[in-house]
């Protein structure tokens, strides 16, 4: 059974400036998903998609492979994730290599490792899911979120909850921006990531952290650092 890494980073990055190679606690932040796959020891083939030839070299510097460059079709702005993977599947069509399972891991998850790789891994064959990714719980019951309009009056979204006990209500979970497992041929007939056989495992709010904005770059570093220094 064969499972290939592919780690996707375009180029482009509108809200932090060259977000998948910035330095992050003194290394690239794109170089933590690479160690943890190849720590991990589960994966044929280890890839970077990347439009950007920084990233590559990089990517090759930290041990991972770039075989050719993503199209410009699939790395503008319109481009899903989706798009980055059948892409990389079918090159590696075109060579006359399949794989069984694939495992899609974003370049800015300086949290991920091998061991919650593996983990994740044995639930998701286990299981038999389609798909599975890491997820975190909300900690607060969306069930009871407010909106505020133009005027700034503030509502529930659910009015019907406003009286409910916060224990009353079932738990919520998020995408924690890890990595996806997928079944390769179940994911070229569905065309997406999310089915109705996808499977989770759950992180603790220390082991993820999604970052989108600088202010979340800060919160990830201060979070990371008390990690690896206490």
């Amino acid at each position: 059974m064969k499972s290939i890494a592919i780690i996707t980073a375009r180029g482009g990055s509108k809200r932090i400036h060259r977000k998948n190679i910035k330095l992050f606690y003194g290394e690239p932040i794109i170089s933590y998903s690479i160690k943890a796959a190849i720590n991990s020891k589960l994966f044929t083939e280890i890839i970077v998609s990347t439009d950007d030839n920084e990233i590559a070299k990089i990517a090759v510097s930290y041990g991972a492979k770039v075989p050719v460059l993503r199209s410009y079709k699939n790395s503008n702005d319109d481009a899903s994730t989706v798009d980055a993977l059948l892409e990389v599947i079918a090159y590696y069509k075109s060579i006359d290599l399949y794989f069984d399972n694939a495992c899609c891991i974003y370049p800015t998850a300086p949290f991920i490792s091998s061991d919650v790789l593996l983990k994740a891994f044995r639930v998701f064959q286990t299981n038999k899911f389609d798909s599975l990714f890491p997820v975190l719980k909300y900690r607060y019951p969306i069930h009871r979120a407010l909106v505020i309009d133009s005027s700034k009056r503030v509502s529930m979204l659910r009015s019907e909850y406003i009286s409910t006990k916060s224990q009353d209500l079932i738990e919520t979970y998020h995408d924690a921006g890890q990595f996806y497992w997928f079944d390769v041929a179940k994911f070229l007939y569905n065309k997406q990531l999310f089915s109705k056989n996808s499977g989770a495992i759950v992180l603790s709010e220390m082991q993820a952290h999604d970052i989108d904005e600088l202010e979340d770059w800060e919160i990830a570093l201060f979070k990371f650092r008390y990690l690896h220094e206490t």
